[in-house]
């Protein structure tokens, strides 16, 4: 649901923006620090690494965050709308006349919306996991409590989704502005204590750590990344929000806040080396640890509870881009239209969730896992916008350079999480390609069945010139789906072949979705009307809307068509893949496109069309 400064007060869309685009970013704290200097590949933790380090997450953050994403990424919108899929259909459109650059560009869009999902699985896991560890620092022995509990709480998070989350969205800015407070409070007590932290911002210090030690600080630069995880939400929480909430929160309270904290536990290990085990957990006083454990974890759900949606939504999209077969989605709010639950989506997350906490067992194993994914997010769109902004003008294209230098920057990220692949960032990698296989496959797949149906005799007459002189008519209105704006539906030629009718009121319906977010009402439907007595609605949808065939009909009958969703027949046709070549080796894709066909929602339920008025005849397609 798009919100808007005139229907509500900045501070309010404020105060949201806050609850739902900064929970990722806004727990990295957790873990991001603490993981320079431990595990596998934590560095040596002395005073001057202690300073290079946080110089490092200092200007990453502002560099790739602040410049990049608020500064730069927030004006490539999609009519209002962000996201990588939105960054795909601009590119896209930008680079049409290329069809080699088209390809590209899609094929990278689709890589880095794969990647996205390999983020949506981590993201709950280690923040959950990293909040419930505080248990051990306020009673210690007690780390076998630790993945139970932290299990319950993500099964039940998974277990209210299909309630949605506008009840519970109400309280995410409250509680993320007392998260954000009690970071800044904790971090500024510690730096009072030892105020030459601050000498940290200095870049100096990282550029020196990177010329004498490339080597520490090519593996430092992964936990580094940890502070960035969540940077992509900005972007694609844009539409819900617009630039200017999102930009007064980072400015205003969530990147202040995350530098005190980073700096304060920075002052805190130059004081108490051994508190490198939790730095972040032991900044707190003895009294506070408890209610700060509660409040993690409340910050952590509400951290997954955002990428979770943003997995639902990213869905949503790609299937209405034709990445995607027709998924069962349900609305959960009868006023927000963006609140969609996809069961198919939440349990194959939560099953996923569930293996990679007892796999990992910690986050600090996790961590190694986490910021591959991102990197190659962050890195893909840089590249997207560098292909797109060849081919643009004006002040846009001025922006070329600094976007080559952003790439070169987080390709250097993405090559230092690589350096972790062994021992876990192996899983969103595995995760992606599994994912981009399906996008692929699907959207070529769909590709060659419009081809054929183009090529085949059904195609050579269009339906609006089709002689049916002498063909009984009955009673009645009929609307047969066809998805292409020439040529006869298959639904129609079958009742035609069998039953030897045509209803008094004929029409064919085709459903576009357009490479926009949303389309206005009045550019909405189409309607061409044939000299047989026939006529086609084109109806217009963007890949951020839901398929409403009550509205078209509506507008339709402001154009002269009337017809009632309940005294109207609809017809579907479904096709069957039949292979009618040698499997070759890649004949597996043709056995997983079939199959995604015949198990994707049917036209029935996706249009939420009443289930007594549907036919649906089957077709089979050699492939």
């Amino acid at each position: 649901m798009t919100v808007s400064s005139e229907s509500k007060g900045l501070g309010s869309i404020t105060l949201a923006a806050i609850g739902v685009v900064y929970g990722d970013i806004g727990t990295s704290p957790l873990y991001a620090f603490r993981e320079a200097f431990g595990g596998k590949h934590g560095i040596p933790l002395t005073a001057d690494n202690v300073f290079a380090v946080l110089s490092m997450m200092f200007w990453a953050v502002t560099i790739i965050v602040s410049l990049k994403y608020v500064v730069l990424m927030l004006r490539f919108d999609n009519q209002g709308e962000g996201g990588v899929l939105a960054l795909l259909s601009w590119a896209a459109n930008t680079v049409r006349h290329k069809p080699a650059l088209l390809w590209l560009v899609t094929v990278m869009g689709a890589f880095s919306a794969s990647l996205f999902y390999g983020d949506a699985v981590i993201t709950p896991a280690i923040s959950v996991l990293s909040a419930v560890e505080g248990i051990t620092v306020a009673v210690p022995g007690a780390e076998h409590f630790v993945v139970p509990l932290a299990l319950a709480v993500l099964i039940g998070l998974f277990a209210i989704q299909r309630r949605g989350t506008a009840v519970v969205g109400a309280f995410f800015g409250p509680i993320m502005i007392a998260w954000f407070v009690s970071l800044s409070a904790l971090g500024l007590a510690s730096i009072v204590q030892t105020p030459q932290i601050l000498m940290a911002i200095n870049p100096v210090h990282a550029l020196r750590f990177m010329l004498e030690h490339p080597g520490w600080a090519f593996l430092a630069s992964a936990a580094v990344f940890l502070c960035l995880t969540g940077a992509e939400a900005l972007y694609a929480d844009m539409g819900h929000f617009g630039p200017k909430p999102v930009r007064l929160a980072w400015f205003g309270l969530v990147f202040p806040a995350l530098m005190i904290n980073y700096l304060g536990q920075g002052a805190l290990l130059l004081r108490d080396p051994e508190a490198a085990r939790n730095p972040f957990y032991l900044l707190a006083p003895d009294w506070m640890l408890v209610p700060l454990i509660g409040l993690a974890m409340a910050a952590t759900v509400i951290a997954s509870q955002a990428v979770i949606s943003g997995a639902f939504s990213a869905t949503q999209q790609a299937s209405r881009l034709n990445f995607l077969p027709r998924l069962q989605v349900k609305h959960t709010s009868d006023t927000a239209r963006g609140q969609v639950y996809i069961p198919l989506v939440n349990w194959s997350l939560l099953v996923l969730v569930i293996l990679l906490v007892l796999g990992f067992q910690n986050s600090d194993r996790l961590a190694a896992a986490y910021g591959i994914a991102v990197a190659g997010d962050l890195f893909l769109s840089s590249v997207i916008l560098l292909v797109a902004l060849t081919f643009t003008t004006g002040a846009r294209r001025a922006l070329w350079p600094i976007f080559l230098v952003l790439a070169v920057l987080e390709f250097y990220f993405f090559a230092s999480n690589a350096s972790k692949i062994m021992d876990g960032g192996w899983f969103p990698l595995a995760l992606a390609a599994i994912v981009f296989t399906v996008l692929t496959t699907w959207r070529r797949g769909i590709d060659i069945l419009r081809a054929k149906k183009e090529a085949g005799a059904d195609t050579l007459e269009d339906g609006l010139t089709l002689p049916l002189d002498g063909v009984p008519r009955v009673p009645g209105h009929a609307v047969f789906f066809s998805s292409s704006r020439t040529g006869c539906p298959g639904a129609f030629l079958h009742n035609l072949k069998h039953n030897h009718v045509v209803h008094e009121t004929t029409v064919f319906l085709t459903v576009e979705f357009d490479d926009v977010p949303r389309v206005m009402d009045d550019e909405r439907v189409e309607i061409q009307r044939g000299a047989n007595g026939i006529a086609r609605v084109i109806a217009h949808f963007g890949f951020r809307e839901d398929p409403d065939i009550e509205l078209v009909l509506r507008l339709a009958a402001r154009k002269g068509l009337t017809l009632q969703v309940q005294s109207t027949s609809f017809f579907t046709s479904k096709p069957t893949v039949v292979s009618v070549s040698r499997r070759g080796i890649f004949g597996w894709r043709r056995s997983l496109f079939g199959w995604m066909l015949q198990n994707s929602a049917s036209v029935a339920s996706y249009f939420n069309l009443p289930p007594n008025r549907v036919v649906e005849l089957g077709a089979q397609v050699g492939i």
